[in-house]
């Protein structure tokens, strides 16, 4: 997401910067490759139009043409319009101050991602603020759409044991089942109910009636509608016809993790007057995250998303497992069970990709890599193997010889050169921690600057000198 746009809009940024001095007409050519950058990205017309002008307006002043590093001061403004364009600065919080249960209606078409966001807010409400969530599906025109969400609360409550669903009746109707569970969430002592209508695969009228029934007999605190922001401006479309016909409070952006142009995330908020309040990246529970205007404008800047990673990663990866792998690291005392474990740290932070992306100036690394996509596939590969060997192989690597190198590969399903490939890695990385070990990290610094460098450490790995490469 935004990888194209990124990187238009950091080349024009880096083009005005390297300007001692700008001119009228410099701002012109800028601001006309960062509206052809725009459009390429699916951003709607109107709102290119007002961030263009918008933007045009701030950077031809006195101040801005005079100033001693103008090109900073540009990108300054872009930034600040970017996150106005988002919706401004900081997060729109869910509104849950009504009496409880308070309701959350959440509206949307077939396959954007409804159900399973409905779980993710469930889990989001009962993990980090401890409230008690009925989960009750409105869809009788889907087959096993009840039944679906009824797992989703079961995996949820294993988690958080505050999370049900509403037992599915046969035969009552969409607006009798709310009308049922906001009862029972009366009678039960539920903080939240969430309401999860029926989807179609295009609008209709029907669609929208239901809608408005369901909505009127439950006087949701939240109406959410979900998009799927890899449908580009047809999400800003359907957001608008939602919004017309039953007003939304807030939007979640599905699937953020795809390779969309942006588009639909930048014309938003400007479009409908909705703020996106959540975005999904991927199937699993956990992927829902707060929307941080700034952050994604950081992102689009190439200025990465930092505070972003480091929230991901404080709730994703187990840190007692990382300080105890991270101490036989620097030990020299790094085995194969370890590798695993770091292994399993990667996968818990999402696609490589993502985590590339909120780096800053990342950007430029994907442009270098062009199409080519990271496999982490070799990962899988290696768990593979490693589950093939016995405790002792795991601890002790150097026993591994031709007759146990057969057995592995054939219990994991690879070849003798794959387990051969894995253990020259292994072996080139226990080497580096224990260089680590005696040299300490000060010594390694000064170390990597001598002939050999950082690439004859990193020699072997994957994706180092004369490793496999993690592309493909």
């Amino acid at each position: 997401m935004f990888d194209r746009l990124s990187g238009k809009m950091s080349g024009v940024l880096e083009g005005l910067s390297r300007n001692g001095k700008l001119s009228e007409d410099d701002v012109t050519e800028a601001m006309r490759e960062v509206r052809l950058a725009m459009l390429e990205a699916d951003v709607a017309l109107p709102v290119v139009r007002t961030f263009v002008n918008n933007v045009r307006e701030r950077a031809v002043g006195q101040e801005v043409l005079d100033s001693v590093s103008p090109g900073q001061v540009v990108a300054k403004i872009v930034n600040d319009a970017l996150i106005d364009a988002l919706g401004g600065a900081g997060v729109t919080p869910l509104n849950l101050s009504a009496s409880a249960p308070v309701p959350i209606l959440m509206v949307g078409l077939q396959g954007s991602g409804k159900t399973t966001t409905s779980g993710k807010i469930a889990l989001r409400l009962s993990s980090r603020e401890r409230k008690k969530v009925l989960l009750a599906s409105l869809d009788v025109q889907r087959p096993a759409a009840q039944l679906q969400l009824q797992q989703l609360a079961e995996r949820v409550n294993a988690s958080t044991g505050l999370v049900t669903s509403l037992p599915i009746v046969a035969g009552q109707s969409p607006v009798e089942i709310a009308q049922r569970a906001l009862d029972v969430g009366r009678r039960e002592g539920y903080d939240i109910v969430i309401l999860d209508t029926a989807g179609r695969l295009s609008i209709d009228e029907a669609l929208m009636d239901e809608v408005r029934q369901i909505r009127a007999v439950s006087n949701p605190a939240e109406t959410l509608l979900v998009a799927d922001a890899m449908t580009g401006q047809d999400a800003v479309n359907t957001a608008q016809a939602f919004n017309d016909a039953v007003g939304i409070t807030g939007v979640v952006m599905s699937r953020m993790d795809g390779d969309a142009r942006g588009g639909a995330v930048l014309s938003m908020k400007a479009i409908t007057g909705a703020p996106i309040k959540f975005t999904g990246a991927g199937e699993k529970l956990e992927a829902l995250n707060e929307f941080h205007p700034e952050r994604v404008a950081g992102r689009i800047l190439g200025l990465g998303d930092v505070a972003g990673l480091v929230e991901k990663a404080s709730e994703t990866l187990d840190h007692e497992e990382g300080e105890r792998v991270a101490k036989k690291m620097l030990a020299g005392k790094f085995d194969l069970d370890d590798y695993v474990s770091q292994i399993n740290q990667i996968n818990r932070m999402g696609s490589i990709s993502g985590i590339l992306g909120m780096l800053p100036g990342m950007g430029k690394l994907k442009d270098m890599l062009g199409d080519k996509e990271i496999d982490t596939s070799i990962f899988k590969r290696h768990k593979a193997i490693i589950s093939s060997m016995t405790k002792q192989e795991r601890k002790t690597p150097a026993i591994i010889k031709a007759s146990r190198k057969k057995r592995i590969a054939a219990g994991s399903g690879t070849s003798v050169q794959e387990v051969n490939r894995l253990l020259k890695q292994f072996d080139d990385m226990s080497t580096m921690m224990k260089r680590i070990s005696k040299m300490g990290l000060g010594g390694l610094m000064r170390g990597m600057g001598g002939a050999g460098g950082l690439a004859d450490m990193m020699k072997g790995m994957p994706g180092g000198p004369g490793g496999r490469p993690p592309f493909r």
